[in-house]
């Protein structure tokens, strides 16, 4: 995985807390329709069957954000590699060699003049 791609990595993630999210928002509803099924009230049993619907739309909803933002995010940088790629660099132009001892010849001329 370390050379795999960040806009992969970024959809696997992504894919990872849907499922966990979905599984935890299952689990609740299954509680939910659990205590409504053992509600001695119709009305209690009602509000926790509403309960259980309602926890699931809010999830699902959720989930579809998160996965929404997730791809986007990572077709973003997979847009913005493309073009980092694309563009051509600017090379400097070496400075030759020799200006560098001659500089500090004159350098030392000058020490020397000055003393």
């Amino acid at each position: 995985m370390a050379d795999a791609d960040l806009d992969v990595v970024i959809r696997q993630l992504a894919r990872q807390l849907h499922t966990g999210l979905m599984t935890r928002a299952k689990e609740r509803r299954d509680r939910f329709n659990g205590l409504a099924a053992k509600a001695k009230g119709k009305e209690t049993g009602e509000r926790f069957k509403m309960m259980a619907k309602a926890t699931m739309e809010q999830a699902t909803a959720a989930a579809r954000r998160l996965q929404m933002s997730a791809d986007n995010v990572a077709d973003s940088y997979a847009r913005s590699m493309r073009v980092a790629a694309s563009t051509p660099v600017a090379v400097k132009a070496e400075k030759p060699k020799e200006d560098k001892p001659a500089k500090a010849k004159a350098k030392k001329a000058k020490a020397k003049k000055a003393k």
